[in-house]
């Protein structure tokens, strides 16, 4: 089982948020608040959802509000490396089609 973490670090311009495990109510909290911590540096955001094994709407929520933040800021804000179990509900939202999705931050770069 992949322990939970949230990590930010400074990644190619972007402030990139690493996220690993499940997202889930208990936790999303912490997810939530890296994210608004990283978009108050004012910098392009970054969350690398490749080692999420499964997140519910909670944790989808804190996603959602971090771009709502940046966009009301004029800020970049992308999900990188999306993992399937995430990538699927982001789909059954129809988020997919909402958020900037990218393959890695070479993508997002561009």
């Amino acid at each position: 089982m992949t322990q939970n973490h949230c990590a930010t670090e400074d990644q190619q311009g972007f402030k990139l948020v690493r996220v690993s495990g499940e997202v889930d109510l208990s936790w999303s909290q912490r997810l939530r608040k890296t994210i608004l911590d990283a978009l108050a540096t004012g910098r392009p955001v970054a969350v690398d959802l490749s080692q999420v094994t499964y997140i519910d709407s909670s944790g989808i929520a804190a996603l959602v509000e971090g771009f709502q933040n940046a966009r009301g800021k004029g800020q970049r804000f992308n999900l990188v490396a999306v993992s399937k179990p995430v990538h699927a509900v982001l789909e059954l939202a129809r988020l997919d089609r909402v958020f900037p999705i990218f393959a890695n931050l070479d993508e997002a770069n561009k």
